[in-house]
């Protein structure tokens, strides 16, 4: 009797033995899908243009110099109209991030910078120039300069950037979704996020 006890206990044992290294190998397959999943979810985001905007200004643009030491002053002039048309984006596959399996955690650590794209129209009217002083690359080339600096201005000063910051939020709230269905943490900067209300805080 004391030998058919044993061989059932050691049989339950094996029994017991077998469906734990089962469920576990079952458990880190699952891990391995999950993470999977998630760093192709991440990869996917790719370039992402999130807002758009038009401005058109315009410019007069004048030079002068003097000749002949300062007997004669030679002027040039030109008005400038522009309309440029700025897009501003996220290229999200340059995000910094790490997938903790172990502790089922995805770690974003940085976020890359929006670009900002500007593609302007130059329109000239009225371009007048003196024979001593003639309009030449170099002109052509500051009026561009000048045009860019106001447009960054102009930029700095609308609600572009802000709305292209809510647009990216949206889109990171993509990941806390995806981990958080799948039972992962996800993390900002050693942060964990725990509510859609976090991603708001993230400092980009």
């Amino acid at each position: 009797m004391r030998k058919i006890f044993f061989g059932v206990f050691i049989t339950l044992v094996v029994l017991f033995t077998f469906k734990y290294c089962g469920d576990i190998k079952e458990d880190k397959i699952t891990l391995r899908e999950h993470s999977a999943l998630i760093n192709k979810q991440v990869k996917n985001v790719g370039k992402l243009v999130v807002t758009e905007g038009h401005f058109s200004e315009v410019f007069t643009y004048e030079n002068s110099k003097t000749v002949f030491g300062d007997w004669l002053e030679a002027e040039k002039r030109a008005v400038v109209i522009v309309n440029a048309d700025v897009t501003i984006g996220y290229d999200l596959s340059l995000i910094d991030y790490q997938i903790d399996e172990l502790n089922k955690t995805l770690h974003i650590k940085s976020i890359p910078k929006e670009e900002i794209n500007i593609n302007p129209d130059f329109e000239y009217y009225d371009i007048q120039a003196d024979f001593f002083n003639q309009f030449e690359a170099k002109d052509y080339n500051e009026i561009k300069e000048i045009v860019k600096t106001s447009l960054m201005k102009k930029i700095e000063d609308s609600e572009l950037k802000s709305n292209a910051k809510n647009r990216l939020i949206s889109e990171l709230a993509k990941f806390y979704i995806l981990t958080n269905s799948l039972g992962w943490t996800l993390k900002f900067n050693d942060t964990p996020i725990t509510n859609l209300d976090n991603i708001n805080g993230f400092k980009l």
